[in-house]
């Protein structure tokens, strides 16, 4: 049975900036990577229902030490707010203080949606990165999208009995039908300029992937379009269907999940394939 982890509010610096963080001390004395979750905007430490706190405990009662905390503007930390593509130095910073507080030397970064995202562009900048446990990243563009609406709605409704007697009784307004499929696959298949400025963030989260040395764990849900957009990106991009398929990445699909795996069952299901996962990375540099 798992023990219940000690916990502790602490506080640390980023570049000048209060920021406030919950530390759960790992149960017993097995040498384990530390966890480091990150959460995803617009949430704070806890997460929705509880998800980040539920997980910490259940990560640090099976021996394994984990910090969550909110970077700049966020929560309980003070400071500008910052966005997903802005948080290296508060990445840097939380992991500091977990190496500095537990004394373990390697980690593992635990993020979802666009926390995913923020830890590939950031993990291979950090030696001490053993792993990373991507839920549902967020690849978002509006050919992406446009892509996925295209396969999971519209192609859905054309073999619906249902959607084809409500369009021949008038139940159904074909013409604005028509007018958002046009628009959808306008987007999907008419290709488009690189955006002037910085590199788009999908361009740096595939290079930071690429660069990244140690494991990988991806879950990904059924019933998210977020999840839909990166299945997409890897199916029809060659760069990234060829870091998807490395053997240092593992995949776990949970079909009927959504996107913050809201129920019992769903998070328990979570909490597992990450404990089976971190099995994998050991203490060792294995």
């Amino acid at each position: 049975m798992t023990q219940r982890a000690v916990e502790h509010g602490i506080t640390f610096d980023i570049a000048g900036d209060v920021a406030l963080g919950v530390l759960h001390e790992a149960v017993g004395d097995r040498r384990a990577p530390g966890v480091l979750l990150i959460v995803g905007g617009p949430q704070y430490r806890v997460g929705s229902h509880r998800q980040f706190v539920l997980l910490a405990r259940r990560l640090a009662g099976a021996g394994y030490p984990v910090l969550r905390f909110d970077y700049r503007g966020i929560g309980d930390s003070a400071g500008e707010p910052q966005t997903f593509e802005t948080i290296d130095a508060d990445l840097r910073a939380a992991a500091d203080v977990l190496v500095a507080r537990t004394g373990v030397e390697r980690l593992v970064l635990w993020g979802l949606c666009d926390a995913a995202s923020a830890a590939m562009m950031y993990a291979h900048r950090d030696p001490r990165i053993a792993g990373l446990a991507l839920a549902n990243p967020w690849v978002h563009s509006p050919q992406g999208e446009a892509r996925v609406r295209l396969k999971t709605y519209y192609l859905g409704r054309l073999a619906n009995a249902d959607f084809w007697r409500k369009l021949g009784s008038g139940q159904i307004d074909w013409r604005d039908s028509l007018g958002s499929l046009r628009n959808y696959l306008r987007q999907a298949f008419v290709r488009r300029s690189a955006p002037a400025g910085p590199r788009h963030f999908i361009a740096r989260m595939e290079e930071g992937w690429s660069r990244f040395a140690g494991r990988t764990l991806l879950i990904l849900s059924g019933d998210d379009l977020t999840a839909d957009e990166f299945r997409e990106l890897c199916a029809t991009s060659a760069a990234w269907q060829g870091l998807e398929r490395r053997p240092c990445v593992a995949r776990v699909e949970m079909r009927a999940a959504n996107h913050t795996f809201s129920s019992t069952e769903w998070r328990t299901a979570v909490e597992d394939a990450t404990l089976e996962w971190l099995e994998t990375i050991g203490g060792d540099g294995a």
